[in-house]
């Protein structure tokens, strides 16, 4: 793989992770470079299983139905990955202390 072709694929894979995460219903835990790794990691997969469903992924112009598949498994990555860190995150203290009531 060239660096072209590296640089492209994390811009589609930017790409994809926002298309995914605007997908999925309500707020995510998650931040932005967690959503634009989970981007990258499922175009690759994405192009993987639309080539396994015959999915054609080498045409002249952009491949719409190859670019689909790759949103709707970001978006089940970004769901996935909420899921896993949102857990962890309840768990956390935000804000430091609490204010008593005697000093208001």
């Amino acid at each position: 793989m060239t660096i072209t072709g590296l640089i492209t694929a994390v811009l589609i894979g930017i790409v994809v992770g926002a298309l995914g995460r605007l997908l999925v219903p309500g707020k995510q835990p998650i931040g932005l470079l967690v959503t634009m790794l989970v981007g990258i990691v499922s175009a690759l997969i994405g192009t993987a299983v639309a080539r396994a469903i015959g999915i054609p992924t080498a045409t002249g112009g952009i491949d719409w139905m190859e670019l689909l598949v790759q949103v709707v498994v970001a978006a089940l990555g970004v769901a996935l990955v909420s899921a896993l860190m949102g857990g962890r995150r309840r768990r956390t203290v935000v804000g430091g202390r609490r204010r008593s009531g005697l000093l208001r």
